[in-house]
């Protein structure tokens, strides 16, 4: 892999990630662009102790622009975007329009590829482990920065999700905070590690999910499966067999196995609603939406969780998509957006056995 950082007309750094050692990158930005103004802001909620980015200036970000104005693809000629360069492997970006800014924190954009029709789960293991390099790297920077407390690598993919740019990419937010769930988790942790007289929790649910029914995919070094209390109607964890807490914790065997097992997970995901009302033998729905999480352990202190330290935390991926069957999507309606309390339409047991029935051949 090669790293070449540069920076943008308006000041933001932009990073290329190349398979070949000898790619040059020279191409300066020719747009007319101002220093960006951010108005981000991070506010404690006093009765949920949670946090809430206000950042008004969202508003006026790019949404929907038709596929030969995407900002996300390479320059060409006078037709000039957020990349430079005529062509690229992987790209990563201060976000234009940030939720989080400065002393609250830094959000990047991700771009897979330069094949605006292209999705993640096109990409050739090689290009899906630049990928992983990429986010690997972006972990590790970003981690040291002085308002940074958490690293959040993701994407969203497909416009029920939201997403208002159709060329594949992803997203990193580093927050100045532990994130809400994160911290449940931790929660959960030091009080099973206190119960148990030190067991890991993390583990102790791996152990019994390699045990059961719900294992979509396994390898010698990632395991994915359904969760047993699966909050979506297709959710599938993607877990290391040897706990690490972050990505920076990941040895080479598994590193390199990772694309193949990732890869063939989302493309499970693309055959889920294939048949009759829908997918490709159907009437034609689109691909499967989702959104692919990566849940690290926070880098900042953690002496709120009694006895927990950030090598008791499991790194994981995390992969759902809101559509619960072909035309329906699930919507988090009073009893999930009011109380946080969800009711998952489809068994996951169910939805293990149709991942595992959509396998390619």
């Amino acid at each position: 892999m090669k790293k070449t950082s540069t920076r943008l007309a308006d000041g933001r750094e932009l990073i290329y990630y190349d398979l070949k050692d000898d790619s040059l990158r020279d191409a300066v930005d020719r747009r007319p662009l101002e220093r960006t103004v951010t108005t981000s802001e991070v506010r404690r909620d006093p009765l949920l102790g949670d946090s809430v980015a206000i950042a008004s200036h969202r508003q006026g970000r790019t949404y929907h622009p038709p596929a030969d104005e995407c900002p996300l693809c390479p320059s060409q000629g006078d037709r000039l975007s957020e990349i430079p360069d005529s062509s690229y492997d992987v790209v990563v970006f201060e976000n234009r329009f940030p939720s989080l800014a400065g002393d609250s924190g830094r959000c990047e954009v991700v771009c897979f590829t330069s094949d605006h029709n292209a999705s993640f789960g096109d990409l050739t293991e090689e290009q899906a482990r630049l990928v992983l390099d990429a986010w690997t790297d972006r972990t590790s920077e970003l981690s040291h920065l002085p308002s940074v407390e958490q690293v959040f690598c993701f994407e969203n993919r497909g416009a029920e999700i939201g997403v208002t740019l159709g060329h594949p990419h992803g997203q990193i937010y580093a927050y100045p905070f532990t994130t809400p769930r994160t911290a449940l988790m931790l929660r959960q942790l030091a009080a099973h590690k206190d119960a148990t007289g030190g067991e890991n929790l993390f583990d102790a649910v791996l152990e019994r999910e390699l045990a059961d029914e719900r294992v979509i995919l396994e390898g010698e070094h990632w395991v994915a499966f359904v969760p047993y209390a699966a909050h979506w109607p297709y959710e599938v964890h993607l877990y290391p067999k040897r706990r690490v807490p972050d990505l920076l914790g990941l040895d080479e065997e598994a590193r390199t196995e990772f694309p193949k097992v990732y890869l063939e997970l989302l493309r499970r995901f693309d055959r889920i609603f294939d048949g009759p009302g829908g997918g490709k033998d159907g009437a034609g729905e689109p691909p499967t939406p989702y959104i692919a999480a990566w849940h690290q352990a926070p880098f900042g202190q953690l002496e709120e969780f009694d006895g927990v330290n950030r090598d008791d935390f499991a790194l994981h991926l995390e992969l759902f998509t809101i559509r619960r069957t072909s035309g329906k999507l699930k919507f988090l309606a009073g009893s999930e957006s009011g109380m946080n309390v969800f009711i998952n339409d489809v068994p996951p047991e169910r939805a293990a056995e149709r991942l595992r029935e959509v396998a390619s051949s």
